[in-house]
């Protein structure tokens, strides 16, 4: 067994990961059917083989035989020469297989045409593909923002797994090319299980009833404690009023967007200024752009605490720029001078590559005071 793990090491093999719910009680209840002529069948094997002991003095193996290719009907002929009573023990044998295969395939039938077999196999599949994912999106809800929101996650490489309860759902997931998808009740935490929210990064809900984004979000959090998980999921939702919006927040969301306080910025914005587009937006949020811009927190042990912003040179180590700074009690400083003060807690908004901005997170989660800074 060492040797075999040893050479699982040596050539890079790792097991599938499996998901946290089996369905195989579930299929196994399904085949419950199956067991009358199963049993049937052994009775029949049983006592077709001391019938031709007993009857015509058969030996053990000759009876067995005679007997499996009578019940199975596959007409191999006689084994020895069989009396009368033989053969009508014979007949009695063929007629009792073709009633016990005839009903077999009858349940077999019946089964497949419930479809719940094969669903259950199907389903089956679907969580070992979402087992091997980490760090993604459960998508709760299958709806206009929907689409939009798996557009850009798609396009952004970032694995997801959209929850709707409805039946269409597989429809749906075929028609919009969801790779990985449940037909379940988001907030259950069967349904958690199964979409492997452990591993997940975070989750989305934006379903248009607030009262299924308070439930799921309710869900999510007690997931967590119940879970006792290392990390808190980053949970996005969406509310139509201003109101709606304090509640998610209160309840644990960490984002919520309002669409009708953005489409009202967004006309405002327009209606002020015609004749500009919103560069900023398009300059984000284009495929093949690699700059981004994110809100990086300092933490309170960071070495660049007290200090001004041009004494950490985050330009000249880590290529980003910093356009502004978010104070603890809010206030925001748009393009800092060199000598804002960066404090416990704040939040500098950076742009930058991808990798940069990365690279820019880990040297302010730094205590130390960078070696980076020599050669500055």
């Amino acid at each position: 067994m060492d040797l075999l793990q040893r050479i699982r090491t040596f050539l890079h093999w790792e097991s599938s990961p499996e998901p946290e719910v089996k369905l195989l009680p579930e299929l196994y209840s399904h085949l419950k059917a199956f067991r009358l002529p199963l049993i049937l069948t052994v009775l029949i094997m049983l006592a077709g083989t001391m019938g031709y002991v007993i009857i015509d003095d058969f030996t053990l193996m000759d009876a067995i035989y005679q007997t499996g290719i009578t019940f199975t009907t596959v007409g191999f002929g006689e084994m020895a020469p069989i009396s009368n009573a033989g053969r009508i023990f014979t007949i009695t044998l063929v007629i009792a297989g073709f009633a016990i295969f005839s009903s077999a395939i009858g349940i077999l039938v019946a089964e497949l045409n419930r479809g719940t077999i094969v669903a259950i196999l199907k389903e089956r599949r679907m969580l070992y593909k979402i087992a091997r994912l980490k760090k993604h999106f459960v998508v709760c809800y299958h709806n206009d923002y929907t689409l939009e929101v798996t557009k850009q996650l798609k396009a952004n490489h970032i694995p997801f797994v959209v929850v709707d309860p409805r039946e269409e759902i597989h429809e749906w997931a075929i028609e919009h090319n969801y790779p990985q998808y449940l037909k379940a009740e988001p907030h259950a935490e069967l349904s958690m299980l199964k979409a492997h929210l452990a591993s997940a990064k975070g989750l989305i809900t934006l379903s248009d009833s607030i009262a299924d984004n308070i439930a799921l979000i309710a869900s999510v959090r007690l997931f967590e404690k119940e879970h006792f998980l290392p990390r808190p999921y980053y949970v996005i939702s969406a509310a139509e009023s201003m109101s709606d919006v304090e509640k998610l927040k209160k309840l644990g969301a960490d984002t919520v967007v309002s669409p009708t306080k953005l489409t009202a910025q967004r006309v405002s914005a327009v209606a002020a200024r015609p004749d500009m587009q919103n560069l900023l937006e398009e300059f984000l949020y284009k495929s093949d752009n690699p700059l981004d811009m994110e809100e990086v927190e300092v933490p309170k042990y960071s070495w660049a605490v007290l200090k001004k912003l041009k004494e950490t040179h985050i330009r000249q180590i880590t290529n980003t720029s910093v356009i502004g700074i978010t104070k603890k009690d809010g206030k925001f400083v748009s393009m800092p001078k060199g000598d804002v003060l960066i404090t416990s807690e704040c939040k500098l908004l950076i742009i930058g590559t991808q990798r940069d901005i990365t690279t820019t997170k880990e040297l302010l989660r730094r205590r130390d005071k960078p070696r980076e800074m020599r050669f500055v």
